[in-house]
């Protein structure tokens, strides 16, 4: 049992105002895992009072201090990376492989990106008689999915340490257990008192509280549309920065090439990947209309393969995060086959064998764009294939979504993948793979505005003067 029943606020871990716990549960196993405290206003008024009181030393430290700050986070993370695997393959059921590899990794990437990009990073730019210079925006409040913890927490926390701003977490209540250790870190490392802050609990209460604050400068949130449009006509009350990071229904484009087959299986196998709770994931495939079947044949037995249970043992997929998320996947299935898609793979229900956990068989349909599992965000493991005729046609289908999150272009012929990515009106694009740490991410669209990862990350925080005559 793991009991998260205290906040870290002003440098301290403090109990909360109004005693009042929350379960958590193991998806795979649908036992409590633990409790965590669950937040008041008057918990956020305490945490954003102590960031808006340490701002003014903090924003003014010098870059020396904030590398210091930030290479020791660097070793204290390095340190308790296996316990961070571990909290994650608990909390939201990512295998262990998966929980220990890319999970903790991403978080350890984007820490080290933000040390990079601080030893050089250009505050202050000349031009003309003018200096432009570029200081930290203020008190920023973060709220975070359970998807991917570390990633969607690192990337928001360590370039806002990086250039001096201060800042209150809301973490997910669905898998609060790393994110409870991340803030260990933080404060075994020595981030200065009120710099960094974290209060757990409801997403109703204490975003709310965080995005109507009117000494909060920025909101930073990763999550739904529905919630993304709330945040921002709250916000807009004390006319905060808000940078959003939402949904997505991204496109995956295979060229008709001899790599079809190739890259069709692993386009589905990728799809399966951390249960489909991933919202750049590539869950519409789009395959050429004179080779429909063999793209079927082939994506039917990747998914087939994928191995399905208990997130702790040598497995590709464990369950989804919680039984509302399984219900909800569990009736786009059902309307799927409602509407008439044809059901390639999977289906409704729970894997052979799995009669307890939030488990969901890998599932394939081949449909229409119009249709409602090619539409609407489905956050599982459900991919629709749909057919193209030409790479024209190809595009069409892909741009036409609400979303432009991300989307991919797989292919022998690098100058057509190149040709057809710039087309996309997404804001991620992934060619044969490519990766990268220091590319902005974010979406078109309803997918959201602002730009995380790399530099562009640090631009988030960071607020412009123009100090005109300064020559």
């Amino acid at each position: 049992m793991r009991d998260c029943l205290q906040f870290y606020i002003d440098g301290k871990w403090v109990d909360p105002i109004v005693p009042k716990t929350a379960d958590v549960i193991n998806p795979a196993t649908e036992v409590v895992a633990g409790r965590i405290s669950l937040g008041s206003v008057a918990d956020i008024d305490l945490a954003v009072a102590a960031a808006r009181k340490a701002f003014p030393t903090w924003s003014l430290s010098s870059r020396e201090q904030r590398l210091d700050l930030l290479l020791a986070i660097q070793s204290e993370y390095t340190r308790r990376h296996g316990e961070l695997g571990d909290a994650i393959t608990e909390e939201m059921g990512a295998p262990k492989s998966l929980a220990h590899g890319f999970h903790v990794g991403l978080g350890a990437g984007h820490l080290q990106t933000a040390i990079e990009l601080l030893r050089e990073f250009q505050f202050d730019e000349q031009r003309g008689s003018t200096m432009i210079s570029r200081e930290p925006i203020g008190v920023c409040g973060m709220i975070t999915p359970w998807n991917w913890p570390m990633n969607q927490t690192c990337v928001k926390i360590f370039p806002a340490l990086a250039v001096g701003c201060t800042m209150i977490l809301k973490p997910p209540q669905l898998a609060p257990f790393s994110v409870q250790i991340l803030a260990e870190i933080l404060h075994s490392a020595g981030v200065p008192a009120g710099v960094f802050n974290m209060v757990q609990g409801s997403g109703s209460v204490l975003g709310t509280a965080l995005t109507t604050h009117p000494d909060v400068d920025m909101i930073s949130f990763t999550g739904s549309e529905s919630v993304g449009v709330q945040i921002t006509k709250d916000a807009a009350e004390t006319v905060k920065r808000v940078g959003l990071e939402l949904g997505g229904k991204s496109a995956y484009i295979v060229l008709d090439d001899a790599s079809m087959a190739e890259k069709v299986g692993a386009a589905t196998a990728a799809m399966m990947g951390n249960s489909g709770q991933t919202c750049s994931a590539g869950s519409r495939l789009l395959v050429p209309s004179a080779r429909l079947e063999e793209a079927i044949a082939v994506a039917s037995a990747a998914a087939s393969t994928v191995t399905v249970g208990n997130p702790t043992g040598n497995v590709a997929m464990g369950p989804v995060v919680s039984k509302g998320q399984y219900d909800i996947i569990q009736q786009y299935i059902e309307t799927g086959m409602s509407e008439g898609a044809r059901l390639i793979a999977g289906g409704p229900g729970r894997p052979e064998g799995l009669d307890k956990g939030w488990f969901v068989r890998p599932t394939v349909f081949l449909t229409t764009n119009d249709s409602v599992i090619a539409r609407e965000e489905i956050f599982g493991p459900v991919l629709v294939i749909i057919a193209y005729d030409d790479l024209d046609h190809a595009v069409e289908i892909a741009n036409d979504s609400n979303f432009g999150l991300a989307g991919y272009v797989d292919g022998l012929d690098v100058e057509t993948c190149r040709s057809v990515g710039r087309r996309l009106r997404a804001g991620w694009i992934g060619i044969n793979g490519g990766f990268d740490f220091h590319a902005a991410f974010g979406g078109y669209k309803r997918s959201g505005n602002g730009r995380e990862w790399g530099e562009f990350g640090f631009h988030e925080y960071l607020e412009i003067k123009s100090l005109v005559g300064y020559a």
